[in-house]
This record gives C-alpha cells, sequence and structure tokens, in this order.
C-alpha cells in the first residue's frame, strides 16, 4: 500500500523585497528642457566679468569727451565730459575716416562674403564627398595654420606690385578670400551635422550638385556660417598689418587711419580715443542685428561637438 503525501500549498502572498535604504544625497539629474540654476556666487561673477569686459570701452568713450590735459590727469577722469563731438570731428578730419571706414566696409564684406562661400564649399567636400587625395589635400590646408603671415610677406607685396595692385583695396581683398581656418572649420562641423542620407535623397530626386549645395548643405551650414562670418568680419576689420603695407596713406583703411593720428611725435590721446571709438562703433552694430543668429549658431555648434 502506497502512500502520497499532500503538497503543501501556501496561500499567503510572497513578501516584497525590503525598501533599498535612502540616499544620503540626491543628484539633480537633468533632462532635455531642464536649466540649472545660479546661486549668488554665480551673479555676481558675471556682473564682475560683464563689468570687466565694458570698462576698455567705456574708458575710451570717458577719455574721448575730454581734452588732451584732463586725460592725463592723475587720478584720471571716470565721468564722460563735453568734447565728445568736437574730439570725434577732430579725428575725422585729421585721418579722413569718412573713406576709411567706406574702404574698411567693402573690404571686410568682401573678404566675409569670399570666406563663407569658399570655406563652406571646401568644407563640403573635405567633409562628404570622397576623391583621390582627399587627406592628403585636408593635411597640406590645415599646415598652412603654422606657417606665420610674416613670412609671406614680401613675396605677397611683389606679386600685387608686379599685378598692378599696389595701393589698391584688391591687393587686400585677394589674398585673404579664403582661409585654412574656414575650411577646417566648416569641415568639422558639416562632418556631424550633415547626414549622407539628406545627400543621396536629394541625388535620388535627380538634383545637381550645384542644387545639393543650395539646397541641402546650405541650410545645415547657417549657424556655422553665422559663426565664421563674425569671425572673419572682426579679423579682417580690425586687421593692421597688411593693409599697413600694402595701403597708401591716401587709401587707408580704418586702422591703417588710425595708426595716422597716433604717428605724430605728441599725438592727442583724446583725440586718438575718439578715433578708436568711431571705428568700434560698426562692429557693435553687426553684434546687435546679427548677434541672435551668432549666439545661435555658436550654441549649435557646442551641441553637434
Amino acid at each position: 500500500m502506497t502512500t502520497t503525501s499532500p503538497l503543501k500549498t501556501s496561500s499567503s502572498p510572497t513578501p516584497a523585497p525590503p525598501p533599498a535604504p535612502a540616499a544620503k544625497g540626491r543628484r539633480l539629474k537633468i533632462g532635455a528642457g531642464q536649466q540649472l540654476k545660479g546661486g549668488p556666487l554665480t551673479y555676481v561673477a558675471l556682473a564682475v566679468v560683464g563689468l570687466g569686459s565694458l570698462f576698455p570701452l567705456y574708458w575710451t568713450l570717458v577719455a574721448a569727451s575730454h581734452d588732451q590735459q584732463r586725460v592725463l590727469d592723475s587720478p584720471p577722469p571716470f565721468i564722460p565730459g563735453g568734447r565728445l563731438w568736437s574730439n570725434i570731428e577732430a579725428a575725422w578730419e585729421q585721418a579722413n575716416l569718412g573713406k576709411a571706414i567706406v574702404n574698411s566696409v567693402i573690404v571686410s564684406t568682401s573678404i566675409t562674403v569670399a570666406t563663407l562661400f569658399f570655406c563652406t564649399l571646401a568644407g563640403y567636400a573635405f567633409a562628404k564627398m570622397r576623391f583621390r587625395g582627399r587627406g592628403a589635400l585636408m593635411t597640406a590646408v590645415i599646415a598652412t595654420l603654422t606657417i606665420p603671415p610674416q613670412l609671406s610677406v614680401v613675396p605677397l607685396f611683389m606679386m600685387m606690385s608686379d599685378i598692378g595692385w599696389g595701393g589698391e583695396l584688391e591687393s587686400v581683398i585677394f589674398p585673404t578670400l579664403v582661409g585654412a581656418f574656414g575650411v577646417f572649420f566648416m569641415r568639422q562641423y558639416l562632418i556631424e551635422a550633415l547626414p549622407y542620407e539628406l545627400i543621396e535623397a536629394a541625388k535620388v530626386d535627380g538634383a545637381s550638385n550645384f542644387r545639393i549645395v543650395w539646397a541641402v548643405v546650405l541650410p545645415v551650414a547657417r549657424p556655422a556660417m553665422m559663426v565664421l562670418g563674425m569671425l572673419t568680419f572682426v579679423q579682417a576689420w580690425n586687421d593692421f598689418f597688411w593693409p599697413f603695407l600694402a595701403l597708401s596713406q591716401e587709401n587707408p583703411t580704418l586702422q591703417v587711419a588710425l595708426g595716422q593720428l597716433s604717428a605724430s611725435y605728441t599725438p592727442d590721446q583724446s583725440i586718438v580715443m575718439a578715433g578708436a571709438l568711431i571705428s568700434t562703433l560698426p562692429l557693435l552694430i553687426v553684434f546687435v542685428v546679427f548677434g541672435k543668429q551668432i549666439v545661435g549658431g555658436i550654441m549649435a555648434g557646442a551641441v553637434k561637438g
């Protein structure tokens, strides 16, 4: 006789695992759309940095609004005076700033537009097109950044003289129509920002290379182009060394004209500061007009990186 023992079943629920011990400290998890909140020290640091950045511009305004004797006093003035317009008029007449500003606008705008066009095309070619010798050519382009610009002054000056551009604006514009930094900058941006799928889709639709560049590459590259355009315009506007050698005193850019103000034996510092204030205003206007696009381009590049 075989006996079987019934299985013992338990109707009680399975006990839940014990709760994890509470962490002593909590880490703030930042997700999409969330922002860090700054404390009092953050605002103090931002205020110090902002005031430190604006102080040179404010001091230029103060010095330009006083006479030479008051600027050289100890302690110097820290409140604007009443000679600003007279000093601006004197600087305008002594250095022929009207023609210098027009020349600087022509030079800076031409260099900026050409740099954006050529560097975007070259950056797209190096980033997304496959051709023989691409790596060697890109290495050669980057290697030009290691060559000091002073080494090319003499042969470049001789070349411009042989062409017949000595003392003309063309001698300043054409040597800087494209730069190695701009090509490298646009290449690095387009590698991450421009997917191959967009290019292949455009080719399937029958788009030519020019159509792809116009309808696909340029819209994607617009944020980086805004940043590169700002950097190029500021560099071209503030350039002094090569325009000083290539241009004559009768046909100067703004920085060369400002150099003429301080070239005398005892230059009037208030008039020099008035000229410097005039040269700074166009850059401020450009940043005010295009500041939102420029900052957006910088932030887009930071997110891509």
